[in-house]
């Protein structure tokens, strides 16, 4: 059986986030999600708009996903891929070149996959702050027939 490991917070899970977690799948016959608590995403300086319990029950309930477990450090990734036997770690390739990654190739495969041109959740993020009402404006209710 082939492992496959990916790391992430899957905030705001979008189509790009299901492109990439079917294509980690194609590469193997597992594949196991190390999803960022909440208090490791308040290290990273991130705030993701759901809980980590929440997000964890969206990964379990997409197809591709066959185990959740949780990203507590940077360092956990070596015990990670013992632990869950992983033959190959997948990441974004915007990860590409990254200390972050890189070096787990003394112990597994690690290969970079391209990204969903035109989404991620900063960009949705962005995007939704850009349609919020202006605070200083007033909105009018709906005219009643």
């Amino acid at each position: 059986m082939k492992r496959i490991l990916t790391y992430g917070t899957y905030d705001l899970l979008h189509y790009g986030h299901i492109r990439l977690l079917k294509r980690a799948k194609a590469l193997g016959d597992y594949l196991i999600v190390a999803l960022s608590t909440d208090e490791f995403n308040e290290i990273k300086g991130k705030k993701a708009y759901h809980s980590y319990e929440e997000r964890k029950e969206m990964l379990e309930a997409i197809r591709y996903v066959d185990l959740v477990i949780p990203e507590d450090n940077w360092e956990q990734k070596i015990s990670d891929v013992e632990k869950y036997h992983a033959d190959v770690v997948v990441m974004g390739s915007d990860w590409a070149g990254s200390d972050k990654f890189d070096y787990l190739s003394d112990y597994c495969e690690v290969l970079y996959l391209d990204r969903t041109e035109g989404v991620s959740t900063t960009k949705i993020k962005e995007d939704l702050r850009l349609n919020e009402p202006n605070k200083d404006e007033k909105i009018l209710p709906e005219p009643q027939n």
